[in-house]
């Protein structure tokens, strides 16, 4: 545009800073207005990515109120990390590629308004100042502007609580199988130590059974020697004592077994 400046006793100094920041207030406020068209495009790429983020977190919550399986549950946590993943990167792209200009325009028209103040303007009749004609044209897109770049800005803080909140029911999930499986484990250890301990008195049994058998096979010439003697009675009395043998005998190999 062209601006028309009247000399009304103005020094040479005057004139010249006056018409300094009137070409500032032309160039500064066409820069500051470059980024409004890339906030109108990222407009609607942040209301499709509010859209995704809601059936993601819709999604999430459903997830805690439906009961299903363990590994569908971990499929489908996968998949949500996955989008949640791709949701942000695309954020991030979009953010890079529009930040720089979206602060550009902000700094831009901050030095429009401080141009505009350096001018001490004075309204004439019902003539609006410069200000005023600037701030009616301008502050609109400028807003639309500043709004773009929060929403982008809390948009990523979105994505990144969704992620969090994911993460952690994951890992609260997690916790869980790992509770189950060291239960699942030590149900199994109780299992197999009674079963130890079963098939030891089993053995000691077996062992004593036989041992007897050879007591009572090695004492039978006894009794043509000593006609006295009963070899029943002394396998009988043999019984406890080869018992009480072989359940020592076992108990130290199974101490030898676990030390090893």
């Amino acid at each position: 545009g062209r601006w028309l400046v009247l000399d009304c006793r103005l020094t040479r100094g005057q004139r010249a800073r006056v018409v300094q920041r009137l070409i500032e207030i032309g160039i500064y406020r066409v820069m500051a207005m470059l980024a409004f068209p890339i906030a109108r495009e990222m407009s609607a790429t942040l209301t499709a990515a509010e859209q995704r983020l809601s059936a993601i977190a819709t999604r999430i919550a459903e997830l805690g109120a439906i009961r299903i399986d363990g590994s569908e549950a971990e499929r489908e946590q996968r998949r949500l990390l996955d989008d949640l993943t791709q949701l942000a990167a695309e954020m991030e792209k979009a953010v890079a590629q529009s930040a720089f200009r979206f602060s550009a325009s902000k700094a831009y028209w901050d030095i429009v308004t401080k141009r505009v103040a350096e001018l001490r303007e004075e309204r004439i009749g019902g003539i609006p100042t410069i200000g005023e004609f600037l701030s009616r044209r301008l502050e609109p897109a400028i807003n639309t502007v500043l709004a773009t770049s929060r929403r982008q800005q809390e948009l990523s803080a979105r994505i990144a609580r969704a992620s969090e909140l994911l993460r952690t029911r994951v890992d609260i999930a997690r916790e869980e199988q790992n509770s189950q499986l060291l239960a699942a484990m030590e149900r199994r250890g109780k299992l197999s130590l009674r079963l130890q301990q079963t098939v030891e008195g089993l053995s000691v049994a077996a062992i004593t059974y036989y041992a007897v058998g050879l007591v009572s096979y090695a004492i039978k010439p006894v009794k043509t020697l000593w006609p006295a003697l009963n070899p029943d009675w002394i396998t009988a009395a043999a019984i406890p004592v080869l018992a009480w043998l072989v359940w020592r005998g076992v108990r130290k190999i199974r101490k030898e077994l676990a030390a090893v």
